[in-house]
């Protein structure tokens, strides 16, 4: 459990955990922590076994999260100056919507 100073650290540093974000949705749904928790919980599993599958989750105004393949490229070790190739992988994708965007940028 977080205590009050780390709260408000997180606070003054603009930082929120899953536990205050349980928290929050709470306070606006009207929901018990639990039930918040368990929504959020949820969501998570479906988005990530989504992404898994390789397919895009698009919540409309809010954000679209996709992956994307990153091939294979040579690079450079900077201790050693050695050449070497990393592998190709796999990356999330996270695109912010136009209300998002709006609410960050304006603060409407």
């Amino acid at each position: 459990m977080i205590n009050k100073f780390q709260r408000k650290i997180n606070l003054i540093i603009g930082y929120m955990n899953k536990s205050e974000l349980v928290d929050a949705m709470a306070s606006a749904s009207g929901l018990t922590k639990t039930d918040s928790k368990k929504a959020l919980d949820a969501f998570i599993s479906v988005v990530s076994d989504t992404l898994k599958k390789g397919d895009s989750v698009n919540l409309t105004g809010f954000a679209s999260l996709s992956v994307k393949e990153k091939p294979a490229r040579t690079c450079r070790n900077p201790r050693t100056g050695e050449q070497m190739t990393t592998e190709a992988k796999k990356v999330v994708n996270f695109k912010a919507g136009a209300e998002l965007a709006d609410v960050v940028r304006y603060g409407k």
